[in-house]
């Protein structure tokens, strides 16, 4: 939970008593505290400013106040935009997270594509019979191939939809990590949006075909003969 506008933390050995709370929009600034630099510094035993934030009157003076820095030898410093400034100090935890994530999917996309097949094998064999008699009656092949696609695929559509009411419930949780670039924590929460509603039901849906996809085929090549007797 947030602190309140009166609350006593405590950090760097003393109590600081909170006597602001600013809204930032759910950024990564709303994992910071504020306080007066010169305060702080004595508290951490600092001896000199790791960064500085300043506004331009002019946003298209920035290349111009950039070359007056460089120029000043007495400035030892590296200036950039401040959205650039964050997409460095993030780029090596997005790019862990990244791989991460791109690890678990496809790990959990290969069980579910055997699950898949798994199920539709075992569909196949209990219903070798049914599959013989449609035969007999004239159903072609492609429609058999059709009716046992569209049943994995809405096996992955049901499966999508199950772990999107999942993921749904993580919408009230707060996780927190750190930043190795600053050493600071950074407190998010997940945020279940249309887009990626859409991408997770197409990629379910994928995962199902793929699954389903050699059952089908085995089952619609069945012969009428042998489907029968087996049934």
């Amino acid at each position: 939970d947030g602190a309140q506008l009166g609350d006593t933390l405590r950090f760097a050995q003393r109590e600081w008593r909170v006597v602001g709370v600013f809204d930032a929009g759910s950024s990564g600034f709303d994992s910071e505290i504020w306080g007066d630099s010169e305060q702080m510094m004595q508290a951490f035993r600092r001896v000199s400013f790791s960064s500085v934030v300043f506004r331009l009157n002019d946003a298209q003076a920035f290349d111009a106040a950039r070359a007056l820095v460089a120029g000043d030898p007495r400035l030892q410093v590296d200036m950039k935009r401040e959205t650039q400034f964050y997409a460095d100090q993030s780029k090596g935890l997005a790019g862990f997270i990244s791989i991460l994530g791109t690890a678990l999917s496809v790990i959990f996309s290969i069980g579910a594509v055997v699950g898949a097949m798994i199920t539709m094998y075992a569909s196949v064999a209990s219903r070798t019979g049914e599959i013989g008699t449609l035969r007999a009656l004239g159903f072609p092949r492609r429609s058999v191939l059709a009716a046992f696609l569209g049943e994995a695929l809405l096996l992955g559509a049901v499966g999508g939809l199950i772990g999107l009411g999942a993921a749904s419930l993580m919408q009230n949780v707060e996780l927190s990590t750190t930043n190795f670039q600053t050493f600071s924590e950074l407190v998010f929460s997940f945020r279940l949006t249309l887009p990626i509603a859409l991408q997770v039901l197409g990629f379910s849906v994928a995962m199902g075909f793929i699954g389903g996809f050699l059952p089908a085929v085995r089952a619609s090549r069945m012969k009428i003969v042998d489907a029968l007797r087996e049934a």
